[in-house]
């Protein structure tokens, strides 16, 4: 019994000692980027342009060969026809092919096809995902190593791969690359890429993308940081022929900025800043980021009322309200210069009043309040009262400003009749 026990001993390290060995032996002889390479190309090469070929022996390949540790060599060889040395060049002493997308016609259709073969390859082997993302990182990073014409097909290809869900807008990053932003490269490459991405889905659809990772605000990075305003990325990519990206840029960039001046307008009034003072900081913001007087009123309306806690008892509100908005009378009269402007804030009121139930009975007050300081004219009021109305409580407030209208027109009518005379 102890000498079977013994043998059994003796034997254990002996058996695990050859597995070893033989694990070692064969990670060794898959261990070989070049080895996998010759076997890529020459497969690549018996296949022949035919991309459906291609994507069945890249589907049968994966199955013998270790598609895993060999990730990047597949890559640089399905993109560039063979293995990429740092900065992006062939090496000249490997084997290469012609059947990749470096040298297939520069033109969507064939990025289309070739974008097909990536998605049934990364599809069949759901590991390669990762690998594929890792290596268009990397050959965003190489564009200044590749020609005019390479950098045309990799956009159109990596356009195409975004719109299909292959790859994830994060990739992007790279083009933001001081070097490749300082020489142009990646405007450039983004015109062909988004020209492709948008061909695939439509702005919209490539906006979420980019919210999706946080990209969406940074467009601009793709310029140098003293060409990095709305006005020259608009000529940019609009003259490129992508007006929608152009827009949408401008549109982000003007939210953006309203946000930006709502806060700051906000901490400018607890801190009780003069009126002087933020009258000029709204009026460069206003130039500085292109927002019209009616969207800023609107702002300053909404930073006005966020300031107070207001009472939670109908018949003392309006009191509150009145007392209160004859401070900032001043500042909202700053911007009502011009007649849309005093139209967008008597919306803004009655949606206000509207939406707070305490405030349904204030409408009238506040509306005579700024007449009375000149914060709101004739004309405008009459127009919201005639047809310029929404419909948040409109027969309320319709009711409410029935006598001051009637009023308004007499006063109208009286001073009409006295210029005549």
């Amino acid at each position: 019994m102890v000498s079977f026990m013994n043998n059994q001993k003796q034997q254990k390290p002996t058996l695990s000692g050859q597995r070893f060995k033989t694990r070692k032996r064969d990670e060794k002889e898959r261990f070989d980027p070049t080895q996998f390479q010759d076997c890529i190309i020459q497969g690549l090469t018996e296949t022949g342009t035919d991309l459906e070929a291609v994507a069945k022996f890249l589907d049968a390949s994966g199955a013998k060969l270790d598609y895993r540790r060999y990730a990047e060599t597949l890559f640089d060889i399905l993109v560039a026809g063979g293995m990429l040395a740092p900065g992006g060049t062939l090496a000249d002493d490997m084997m290469r092919t012609d059947v990749c997308v470096f040298a297939a016609q520069e033109d969507l259709e064939t990025m289309q096809a070739f974008a097909q073969v990536f998605n049934k390859l990364i599809r069949r082997y759901k590991y390669l995902e990762k690998g594929f993302e890792d290596e268009v990182k990397k050959l965003l990073l190489f564009l200044k190593g590749f020609s005019e014409s390479e950098r045309n097909k990799l956009a159109m290809l990596t356009g195409v791969l975004l719109a299909n869900g292959t790859l994830n807008a994060s990739i992007l990053n790279s083009l933001y690359n001081e070097n490749l932003v300082k020489e142009g490269v990646s405007a450039a490459f983004a015109v062909k890429l988004f020209k492709s991405w948008i061909n695939e889905k439509d702005i919209n659809a490539v906006a979420a993308s980019l919210r999706k990772v946080s990209m969406d605000n940074r467009l601009m990075e793709l310029f140098p940081a003293n060409k990095q305003s709305v006005e020259h990325f608009t000529k940019y990519f609009t003259e490129a022929g992508l007006k929608e990206l152009s827009e949408y840029v401008r549109n982000q960039q003007t939210i953006g900025a309203r946000k930006e001046l709502q806060k700051e307008l906000q901490e400018q009034m607890s801190r009780g800043d003069p009126f002087k003072d933020i009258i000029l900081y709204v009026k460069e913001e206003m130039k500085k980021n292109n927002i019209p007087e009616p969207v800023v009123i609107g702002i300053v309306w909404s930073s006005v009322m966020s300031t107070v806690e207001w009472n939670k008892k109908e018949e003392l509100v309006a009191e509150q309200a009145i007392k209160h908005l004859k401070q900032y009378s001043p500042l909202l009269a700053a911007f009502t210069t011009q007649g849309q402007s005093e139209l967008t804030l008597l919306l803004k009121i009655q949606e206000y009043c509207y939406d707070n139930i305490h405030f349904m009975k204030a409408f009238q007050k506040i509306v005579v309040l700024f007449y009375k300081a000149e914060v709101l004219s004739e004309e405008p009021i009459l127009k919201w009262y005639k047809d310029a109305h929404v419909a948040k409580g409109k027969s309320v407030f319709l009711e409410q400003m029935k006598k001051f209208v009637e009023w308004l027109k007499n006063a109208e009518e009286e001073s009409g009749s006295l210029m005549i005379r």
